[in-house]
């Protein structure tokens, strides 16, 4: 049975756009034994659905060892010799980590930039593979599936990312919010994580159900009964995104081609300048069209 080692860090939505690699690697070797090191938690998403087969936390203090020139410790670098392939998406600029592969002749190393150099940015790490012979096209892994019978009138919301720069205003966020509910008889879904702050917690609190820092797998079955979702360019919208919900992305600074998931479900709504010039009436006028439709 072959053993391969996929090396890829990041966060949520770094792992989801590479699911497509990992399904893809999957379907043509369904036998082989493999494992991830990167982001444990979200990686686990690719456990339950036996894409792999084990996870390493990418925060282990081993490997720091790979950055280092001096030799491998003798334990790590057994353990690593024991994979026929590894795949590296960590970053490695000056080729520190490359400079340990292959360990032996009979092992195979392929590295890749760890930001993607092509659109759709799941293309980037799907193209890993051509070493490997596997090629595809699909770009999109879906995670869960919706079922009309649960779906209910809720929207989601998450009005935060990993960066300010990519978030749309918090004021006009509680506008939205406020229009959902009178116009469109809506029930939110507010979903917020370590990135958001109390404040946003709170100003949201009166307007909606409350999801914060959810277990993924619980998050997926809250997301699954929504009938639209609104979010920015993060990892949440990613994961929204593969639950199969129409969704609506506020975008900025960052390229829609690139980071958008290349799903028919997802509208990307791009500003010219910076997430904050996308207008109140731009966003009701595209929200109501796909409530009309969902």
């Amino acid at each position: 049975m072959q053993r391969i080692l996929v090396l890829r860090g990041g966060a949520l939505g770094d792992f989801i756009v590479t699911l497509p690699a990992l399904a893809a690697l999957r379907h043509q070797a369904p036998a082989a034994h493999i494992e991830l090191a990167g982001n444990a938690s979200a990686a686990a998403l690719a456990l339950t659905r036996g894409l792999i087969n084990a996870v390493h936390s990418q925060h282990e203090a081993r490997w720091s060892s790979l950055y280092e020139s001096a030799p491998l410790p003798v334990d790590f670098a057994t353990w690593l010799a024991s994979f026929d392939v590894i795949l590296n998406f960590w970053p490695d600029l000056d080729a520190d980590l490359a400079h340990h592969f292959p360990l032996h002749s009979a092992q195979t190393f392929f590295t890749a930039p760890a930001q993607p150099t092509c659109a759709p940015a799941a293309a980037h790490y799907c193209a890993l593979l051509r070493g490997l012979g596997i090629a595809t096209t699909t770009f999109f892994y879906c995670l869960a599936g919706r079922s009309a019978s649960l779906i209910t009138r809720r929207v989601a919301i998450h009005p935060g990312s990993g960066s300010p720069k990519k978030n749309w205003p918090l004021e006009r966020w509680l506008e939205l919010a406020t229009w959902l509910r009178s116009a469109h008889h809506a029930e939110l879904l507010i979903i917020t994580g370590e990135a958001e702050s109390s404040a946003t917690c709170l100003a949201f609190a009166p307007l909606g159900t409350a999801a914060h820092q959810l277990p993924l797998e619980i998050l997926i079955r809250e997301l699954s009964t929504c009938r639209l979702f609104l979010g920015h360019d993060s990892g949440i919208s990613h994961l929204a995104a593969a639950c199969s919900i129409p969704s609506l992305l506020f975008f900025g600074p960052s390229d829609p081609t690139i980071w958008a998931p290349p799903a028919p479900h997802v509208q990307p709504l791009k500003s010219s300048s910076s997430v904050a010039s996308i207008s109140l009436a731009t966003a009701q006028t595209a929200i109501s069209s796909l409530l009309t439709n969902v």
